[in-house]
């Protein structure tokens, strides 16, 4: 091969690299030096490779077409990254008759050329599975690395600009004057603000002070964009959703003004007003068919918490106290959500009790001077409900027996370790799960199957799930040395990314904090 063009094996290599250790510091430097020692097109290759993505999008592939191109593998590596985005933008421009039979021999003759090692990678960006949300932040950190910026630099450039592989190849090529030019643009979305936990109101208080106390609504986070009369939404793992929320494009374009970025919810509401079943919000927020029809049947109330730009005044770096001023000029009554300032705990108290009386899950305490930090956790807006409910991802499931007999049922649950960007398991549970359930998740789950091992069938970690529990036990059977006591399925929280799910920190401070036998 030409000495400039790098070869395929140099991913499979370093991805082996990354699968031998648990050190995140270890991972970051060795993606820093593989990104490092890239260049020109090979560089765009690369990243568009480690992102889990090919640079000419969707080109007639999927995990059927693998199966069907499954080939021996080549005894030695030969190919270049620049051969295989050659072949990859070959199959992207066959189309009609006789299309998808060609493209499946161009995808075998690939394959014939592969090693072992490459041919995995190559099955797993075609199918998706290199998309690992979880992985994105530890590429950042290399790129930084690589780029010699400091992380914190390239971090809000990818929060902003939308594009983690245009990000990345900026940074590299360019680095801090061309990582500059990306800002809060109106139409192209950017990652939501997440919140952090607290244990009580006079914690989260200590913590903030003097704070902004808002009502945790049981809805499906939003973010709608207005340009003049174009209106778009996106959900928190940023699909366009416009189609699915009718209700929303209308109120936003009733609102006084020509360009907007808001951050709310919506969620289905009973004629009392208080919140319909959250499994209700999200059937109608996920259908894509019949949305008039099905809008006269459960109608989607918006409710907008936060606002980043307004006609051409960009909020982000504004204070929580004043973007919540901008809002409550901006939007009538019924819209924001309720609010209230204070520092006083037994107030706080007293306001806490109102959203959960109302029927909501809890309030959350925002700093007054924090800025919007997109894509960020932390300790300036903070969440508190009283049920103890943690997001994790399913890792495997077993088939039923009995009546669950041909589905699959019992869950294997993680919790996302941010040090390395695995999930830990913290135990199994088959409850509250109904026959809808059942039959849902046996579809979903073997759709992201990835290997069987008797009756237990091991999926890629991309599914979300709400878990209630009793309890934090201490644990020697599982890995995180924590389990959790009575752990029954809530629901499946598809507008949740697996990099959204709870820490492992998060459940051993609930055991340290007290939610153990005695303290659920």
């Amino acid at each position: 091969m030409p000495p400039s063009e790098r070869a395929l094996s140099t991913l499979v290599e370093v991805r082996t690299a990354l699968a031998a250790t648990r050190s995140r510091k270890q991972k970051a430097r060795l993606l820093s030096e593989l990104l490092a020692d890239l260049q020109g097109s090979d560089l765009e290759i690369g990243l568009a490779f480690l992102v889990g993505e090919l640079r000419q999008g969707k080109v007639g592939l999927g995990r059927a077409a693998t199966r069907e191109a499954a080939c021996a593998p080549a005894p030695s590596a030969t190919l270049t990254l620049q051969q295989v985005d050659a072949i990859f933008a070959g199959i992207g421009r066959e189309h009609g008759s006789g299309s998808k039979g060609r493209r499946i021999e161009a995808l075998r003759e690939l394959l014939g050329r592969a090693t072992e090692g490459e041919q995995r990678l190559l099955v797993d960006l075609i199918g998706g599975e290199l998309r690992q949300g979880a992985q994105e932040g530890l590429l950042l950190e290399a790129v930084a690395l690589a780029a010699e910026l400091e992380p914190g630099v390239v971090r809000r450039a990818a929060m902003l600009g939308g594009s983690l592989r245009e990000v990345a190849l900026t940074a590299l090529t360019e680095g801090r004057v061309g990582l500059e030019r990306f800002r809060l643009e109106v139409l192209r979305p950017l990652q939501p603000m997440l919140a952090g936990t607290a244990a009580s109101v006079e914690e989260a208080l200590g913590s903030l002070g003097r704070a902004a106390l808002e009502w945790k609504l049981d809805g499906v986070r939003l973010q709608v964009h207005r340009s003049g009369d174009v209106i778009r939404a996106w959900s928190r793992s940023l699909h366009d959703v416009t189609a699915q929320v009718p209700e929303v494009v209308e109120l936003v374009r009733s609102l006084d003004a020509r360009e907007l970025v808001l951050d709310g919810e919506v969620l289905a509401l009973s004629r009392d007003g208080r919140p319909r079943p959250f499994q209700e919000t999200m059937a109608r927020f996920g259908r894509r068919l019949d949305v008039d029809r099905e809008r006269v049947r459960t109608p989607l109330t918006p409710v907008f918490f936060d606002i980043l730009l307004r006609d051409g005044t960009d909020l982000v770096d504004a204070s929580g106290l004043d973007r919540s001023a901008h809002l409550a000029a901006l939007l009538p009554e019924g819209v924001c959500v309720p609010r209230l300032v204070t520092g006083d705990v037994a107030e706080a108290e007293a306001f806490y009790a109102q959203a959960l009386g109302a029927g909501h899950e809890g309030v959350l305490v925002k700093a007054l001077d924090a800025p919007y930090e997109a894509g960020r956790r932390g300790g300036r807006w903070l969440k508190l409900k009283p049920a103890h409910t943690l997001d994790l991802v399913v890792l495997a499931a077993e088939w039923g027996s009995g009546r669950r007999q041909g589905r699959l049922s019992n869950l294997h649950l993680g919790a996302r370790d941010p040090a390395t960007g695995d999930f830990v398991m913290l135990g199994k549970t088959f409850k509250g799960m109904t026959d809808e359930t059942l039959e849902l998740q046996t579809q979903l789950l073997l759709e992201r199957e990835v290997a069987r091992e008797g009756s237990v069938v091991h999926v890629r970690p991309e599914l979300v799930v709400e878990v209630a529990f009793d309890g934090v036990l201490a644990s020697t059977q599982y890995p995180g040395a924590v389990a959790l006591r009575f752990a029954r399925l809530k629901g499946y929280r598809r507008d949740k990314a697996p990099e959204e799910a709870d820490t492992i920190e998060t459940v051993r401070g609930l055991r340290e904090g007290g939610v153990g036998p005695t303290g659920a």
